[in-house]
């Protein structure tokens, strides 16, 4: 039987939750501070309106998916598992490392499942240049540089790279499978004193290096990351149609009496099987609650992520 889980928090992601929740016949309930849109959600998808302060302690909630405003997170996340609730908690589950640290204690030492929405992780094609990566195929891996680039969404809180950047960082994280050595951050405000553009240079272990651009202020839409291997290079372009999502370059790069000299190939691209990621997201949720296994974006990663993004975040002067 389907654990039964409420979604708590009504807006963008949280609406997508619910729907897709709904479609695996998962969703219970609802709730959100603002009644009258939890109630229309409840109604259009015949599931139970719970007002906010109910939803902790109600006895038939297993479990609740948390899209809030980040500031929020915490001290909702360690509401919920301190009442017996697993959750799954939209990124970033946190706007500081000790809060994210304290929420995910809190769920271990009650023995509840801590999931954080990486949803990347659960695409597809991202798989698909993990198997290729960890198989060999693209040889070591030296460099790894993630574009994800648009307009909006525009926060108060949070900046460009603390509502884009965890996305790639958990990731780059998968594919490194250690946390960097060094981060450095750059950033530039131009609507308020939050960066609407933000640069992070990450060096890893055995000298791999990193490199993220994340943008809230741009003309155009880019999902993309890159990695460089001593074999190949692959691009995971989540803006391609599904038959070019994974592309695989094998050029040629070699010195030739002290000169250097190279190959270009045309792309290969690899076979994918289509799948929506937060519905893989929210099934892998569904059985990290019916099995007590820990999900692979679980509270520890997204910890790491947001070490990451505290060492990486530049700050600007409100009056300028």
């Amino acid at each position: 039987m389907a654990p039964r889980i409420a979604v708590l928090g009504c807006g963008y992601w949280g609406s997508n939750h619910i729907r897709t929740l709904k479609s695996l016949g998962a969703l219970y309930a609802v709730a959100d501070q603002n009644s009258d849109r939890a109630a229309g959600f409840a109604a259009e998808q015949d599931v139970l309106h719970i007002e906010v302060e109910d939803l902790f302690t109600h006895p038939d909630v297993d479990a609740i998916v948390m899209a809030l405003p980040p500031q929020f997170h915490a001290e909702a996340a360690i509401r919920a598992v301190t009442n017996g609730k697993d959750v799954l908690v939209e990124k970033p589950i946190a706007l500081t490392v000790p809060d994210a640290e304290a929420a995910v204690k809190a769920a271990h030492d009650n023995g509840r499942i801590f999931m954080v929405g990486h949803v990347l992780r659960f695409h597809p094609a991202f798989e698909k240049l993990l198997d290729l990566i960890k198989a060999g195929d693209l040889g070591k891996v030296r460099y790894i540089h993630s574009h994800r680039l648009g307009l909006g969404k525009f926060h108060t809180e949070n900046d460009a790279l603390w509502d884009l950047a965890p996305h790639d960082l958990s990731m780059i994280l998968a594919i490194t499978e250690t946390e960097p050595l060094e981060v450095r951050g750059e950033g530039a405000a131009v609507l308020d004193h939050l960066s609407d553009f933000a640069h992070l240079h990450l060096r890893f272990p055995d000298n791999v290096r990193g490199h993220l651009f994340a943008s809230r202020l741009n003309p155009y839409r880019e999902r993309r990351l890159t990695v460089v291997g001593t074999k190949a290079m692959a691009v995971f372009d989540d803006m391609e149609q599904w038959d070019k999502k994974l592309a695989v370059y094998k050029h040629s790069i070699w010195q030739d009496d002290g000169q250097w000299a190279s190959t270009t190939e045309e792309p290969t691209y690899i076979k994918v099987a289509q799948g929506m990621p937060l519905t893989r997201e929210c099934q892998s949720f569904i059985e990290s609650i019916q099995t007590r296994r820990q999900p692979k974006t679980d509270g520890e990663e997204a910890i790491r992520v947001l070490r990451i993004l505290t060492a990486g975040t530049v700050a600007h002067n409100k009056s300028e």
